[in-house]
Order: C-alpha cells, then structure tokens, then sequence
C-alpha cells in the first residue's frame, strides 16, 4: 500500500513538474517576442512543444532469465580465457635465463 501511494505521489509531482515547465515554455516566448517587438523584428513562431511520451514498463527477468543470462556470460569469458591461453601454449615456455 505504501509503494501504490509513494507511486501516485510521484506521478502527480511529476505532472505538476511537466506543467510549470510547459507554463515556463510560454512565459519564455512571449518575452522573447516582447523584446523583439519592442526591438522592431517580427515576432518568431515557435513549433509546438512535443508531447511527453509515456515510458515502456520495465520487465522484470525472473530468476532462471538471470542465471542463463550470468550462465552464458561466464562461458563467453571462460572462452576467451581459454583462447588466450592456448596461443602462449602453442608458442611454447617461455625460458628463463
């Protein structure tokens, strides 16, 4: 019930963010245009503002996703490793003097 509550709270602090910087946004132009008026230069058109697009849902990997996924990762590198190791076998010991 707390994390639904901390959720609503945070999504409504959130719109009332996106709405003061899209009240910002208009401030902001009719100043400029103020000043450029005021300067003799034609007011400028702004293109609408893009809408804010709302975010994927985030997927969560259940257990056995994660261990294939650390399963294959250790294999990648134990290659790897594997790979480096037997171009110094193939080159031979390396003598100490």
């Amino acid at each position: 019930m707390f994390e639904k509550l901390k959720q609503l709270w945070r999504s409504e602090y959130v719109r009332l963010l996106e709405e003061e910087v899209c009240r910002l946004r208009a401030e902001n132009r009719a100043l400029l245009n103020s000043l450029l008026g005021t300067a003799g230069f034609p007011p400028l058109e702004f293109p609408e503002a893009p809408k804010p697009q709302p975010l994927p849902r985030l997927r969560k990997r259940s257990w056995h996703q994660l261990q294939a996924w650390r399963q294959t990762e250790a294999n990648r590198d134990a290659s790897a490793n594997f790979e480096e190791s037997a171009s110094e076998r193939m080159n031979g010991p390396i003598p100490h003097s």
